[in-house]
């Protein structure tokens, strides 16, 4: 498996494929994390074309056990970021 691009990866790659300077792809970069992180924190969901879509779940309250010492306890529920990858994206992985 190859490692996961880094962030300074994914600007230069992001300003060499818009055809423009590093610092304009870093702040689209930047807004378009934190339109993902406002709009899934609030409990919407929003959908990157061809990526996926990226949501909020909540899950109810369970009884979860601790595998160190076999203790079984109750967990409160919470929310969880799910995403849905789109078939064009698995598609095209399986190619």
């Amino acid at each position: 498996m190859a490692k996961p691009m880094t962030k300074t990866q994914l600007v230069a790659a992001l300003a060499e494929e818009m055809g423009t300077d590093k610092k304009a792809a870093g702040a689209a970069l930047d807004a378009i994390t934190t339109l993902i992180t406002r709009e899934v924190s609030g409990g919407g969901a929003l959908t990157l074309p061809g990526v996926g879509k990226i949501y909020c779940r909540e899950r109810p309250e369970r009884m979860v056990r601790n595998p160190a010492t076999g203790e079984q306890f109750k967990k409160e529920a919470d929310k969880v970021v799910k995403m849905t990858i789109a078939k064009a994206l698995k598609d095209s992985v399986n190619e």
